[in-house]
């Protein structure tokens, strides 16, 4: 028995050094694992704090809270609706329109007018009552209706409009002078990544608030027209029909933008919104209320953007700009020395990449104001001054009383030559160069057509389009005929 105790002893001692020698030595050679303090039931044991656990207390302890920016910024969006009177009757969709008279004749009776309504969003940016939104808002419409946020309603008039930009500045006679109003932010300080709130009238369900972040900056999506300024902010906040003319906010509750448009298959929102940025909608306000008309300096350039194959094929050393593809005969650009071939980087101090970028900077000032441009050709970066010019090619101011058939219309005009007359069989014409947001757009017609006749009259200059519409009430019936050789009609409204 003593043997046994003996025996037993050191077996015991023997595991013992065993369990010692292994404790130390995975204790010397294994790597620190860290866990959050924890109770192990029943046995009191509290295991080292982990490195994560400090991590994670520095991390924000909720989600970000908009309560007080929305609160400063709803009462400042109001709900548009907006009437427009259509005849219709039988099959027809418009009895007054000029090509069903055209080949049916006049129709007998008296049409009966039926109204059709829209609706949308604006902002109120000055307390006495003017409220900025978009063009295809209100653009032709009879009666406009606003509401405030606390269900005051007033009828509305136009104070101007600029489909370039697709903004309209409306106006509501109000005695008060001290509605709420939002101020512009600075949108070129406007970062990708920032949270943005989105507030309007999607599906006529007034002081709607979304909530997103900037995607991308100076997108273009071509949906103004070859003449627009485009350089949209692109968020991911919800925006949806109605939503139109409503307001973008910072997280100070400033004015960044008026939100426009979607990006969808459906007609309804997919993730993506794209909004007017405030520094150029601040810009057309102050136009229209000033002058009745936006003043625009144009630079003179036919312009693309800089891509890497472009570069390669024409052995430039930079990767980022906008190529001058063309320089207009007399323009801004022609006087300040640049060429085709040139690589515009920026403009008045701000570096430029795409012609997003190039047209919004440009599109910001007016005829008469000289720009800084910086500019690269054969290898190295130079600077020139350019005068800009308006739309006639003056450095004059442009009233409203000199708006020009072709501001009316949304085109540009050039005269057809002598081989385009002899290849499609036509004696004369007036070639659209060029279409933004306007009555011919909204037409249908498609860049590049060419006008022969107007309500039957023959159409060879310029001249000749603004001596017939001059004067012009009602429809008009324009004839014509693509490079293609398909004729074609559009009938358009004046007056």
């Amino acid at each position: 028995m003593k043997k046994f105790f003996q025996l037993f002893l050191a077996a015991v001692l023997g595991g013992l050094f065993t369990v010692g020698v292994s404790q130390y030595y995975f204790s010397q050679n294994q790597p620190e694992v860290y866990l959050p303090s924890l109770q192990v039931q029943g046995r009191g044991i509290d295991a080292p704090p982990a490195s994560l656990a400090n991590y994670m207390t520095k991390l924000p302890t909720s989600l970000p809270d908009f309560t007080l920016v929305s609160e400063m910024s709803v009462n400042a969006v109001v709900h548009i609706r907006t009437q427009y009177e259509v005849r219709m009757g039988g099959r027809d969709r418009f009895l007054d329109d000029p090509i069903r008279e055209f080949f049916f004749g006049p129709r007998r009776g008296e049409p009966q007018p039926r109204q059709r309504e829209a609706s949308g969003s604006g902002v109120i940016i000055k307390p006495n009552g003017y409220i900025i939104t978009n063009n295809h808002v209100v653009e032709g419409a009879d009666k406009i209706q606003v509401t405030l946020n606390d269900n005051r309603q007033y009828e509305a008039r136009i104070i101007g409009t600029d489909p370039t930009t697709d903004l309209a500045v409306i106006k509501i006679d109000i005695e008060e002078n001290d509605l709420p109003h939002l101020t512009f932010g600075n949108s070129d300080e406007v970062r990708v990544g920032e949270w943005v709130l989105a507030i309007g009238n999607p599906f006529n369900l007034t002081s709607t608030v979304t909530a997103g972040i900037v995607s991308a900056k100076g997108r273009n999506i071509n949906i103004l027209g070859d003449m627009a300024i485009e350089s949209f902010i692109q968020t991911d906040a919800a925006v949806n029909r109605g939503n139109s003319g409503g307001a973008l906010v910072n997280t100070h509750g400033e004015l960044i933008g008026i939100n426009a448009a979607i990006a969808s298959t459906t007609g309804t929102f997919a993730g993506y919104s794209f909004a007017i940025p405030s520094n150029i909608a601040e810009k057309v306000m102050e136009d229209l209320l000033e002058f009745g008309e936006v003043q625009r300096g144009l630079l003179g350039v036919t312009i693309r953007d800089l891509t890497g194959s472009l570069a390669r094929e024409e052995g430039i050393g930079i990767n980022q700009g906008v190529y001058v593809v063309g320089v207009e005969d007399g323009s801004s650009a022609e006087e300040a020395g640049l060429k085709e071939g040139d690589v515009i980087v920026g403009i008045q101090g701000r570096s430029v990449r795409t012609t997003s970028e190039l047209i919004e900077t440009v599109g910001r000032q007016r005829p008469g104001d000289e720009i800084l441009v910086r500019y690269y050709r054969d290898g190295r970066e130079r600077e020139t001054t350019a005068l800009l010019r308006n739309i006639h090619g003056e450095v004059t101011f442009i009233t409203r009383d000199d708006k020009s058939i072709s501001e009316i219309l949304g085109a540009r005009f050039q005269v057809i030559s002598e081989s385009r007359k002899e290849e499609l069989d036509i004696s004369h014409g007036l070639q659209v160069s060029s279409l933004q947001q306007g009555k011919l757009r909204n037409a249908g017609m498609r860049n590049g057509f060419i006008i022969t006749h107007v309500d039957r009259e023959k159409v060879k200059s310029p001249e000749d389009l603004t001596r017939i519409l001059k004067d012009k009430k009602g429809g008009v019936l324009i004839e014509g005929v693509y490079p293609n050789g398909a004729r074609a009609f559009y009938g358009i409204g004046m007056g």
